[in-house]
């Protein structure tokens, strides 16, 4: 088989990578401004760790928001440790950058999108596609950030 260059493997791990760099900027000198994030993960990635309760709640995905409270950000190599407020109810997460499936930070109308491939073959050497997200900073407060693919303007 000849070697090819795997632009999307490439790009999936430049784009994990640049959430790891902001986060370690946000562990080391907090949130600046009205910059906040609204992470969707994985809840069912054998590497996230979260409570029995919210694992129940939130079967599939769950979207975390740090903005105002959070606290005991670390932040490593596989992925970054928070603990969170839910209802007056501080909870631990562990989330691996594999898990995530969105990162969007609607104060500056940033966005990614990380979707995994799948064929009729199911073929183990999918690459995920890695899209940028454009966010409407109104919207975001009022529900969930809405992730538009920039595809869908292309012609």
């Amino acid at each position: 088989m000849p070697r090819t260059i795997e632009y999307g493997n490439l790009m999936h791990r430049a784009m994990r990578n640049l959430i790891q760099e902001v986060l370690s900027d946000v562990e080391a000198h907090g949130l600046p401004g009205e910059h906040h994030f609204f992470i969707t993960f994985d809840t069912h990635h054998p590497e996230v760790e979260i409570a029995d309760w919210l694992m129940e709640r939130y079967p599939g995905e769950m979207t975390v928001v740090m903005q105002h409270w959070y606290e005991n950000l670390k932040v490593g190599d596989t992925g970054f440790e928070v603990t969170l407020n839910f209802g007056d109810a501080p909870e631990r997460l562990r989330v691996p950058y594999d898990a995530i499936k969105t990162f969007v930070d609607p104060s500056v109308e940033f966005g990614l999108r990380f979707e995994t491939q799948n064929d009729a073959d199911d073929d183990e050497d999918d690459e995920p596609e890695v899209t940028l997200a454009e966010v409407d900073p109104e919207d975001a407060p009022k529900k969930d950030a809405e992730i538009v693919s920039l595809d869908s303007f292309r012609r």
